[in-house]
């Protein structure tokens, strides 16, 4: 049995025809989310920081819309467009979580991502 989970669009419209989060059994399985900004449905193409806050505090909204939050995940895939960015990345990702408390972890280096961003993160959290 599962659930499929989608924000408000007030809150955060999907870009394309998915659902942000699936929650099957004790597990969130929350889809990639690109650098959207909820207010204006555009991407944030800023800086490769800027859209690593980003796309973390959309991850951080569907989690807590889920009943969950960042402490609960057990793995994150990056996706980069240019694996010259992860250092940079890096900082504002483990920003978000308790050092005691990273989950595992993949970084793939990609040739693009939709909305042309530099980068997508999706996860798998614990939520029972």
């Amino acid at each position: 049995m599962f659930e499929r989970i989608t924000l408000p669009d007030d809150v955060l419209t999907p870009v394309s025809p998915y659902c942000h989060a699936v929650r099957a059994g004790d597990f969130l399985f929350v889809t990639g989310q690109l650098a959207q900004d909820p207010d204006t449905g555009k991407l944030v193409l800023g800086s490769i920081e800027e859209q690593t806050h980003r796309v973390m505090k959309n991850l951080q909204m569907v989690l807590h819309h889920a009943g969950s939050g960042f402490d609960r995940v057990t793995m994150v895939r990056i996706f980069l467009t240019d694996i010259r960015f992860i250092q940079a990345a890096n900082e504002i990702y483990a920003s978000y979580f308790k050092p005691n408390e990273l989950p595992g972890r993949t970084t793939i280096g990609v040739t693009g991502l939709a909305g042309m961003g530099d980068i997508e993160i999706d996860l798998i959290a614990y939520c029972k």
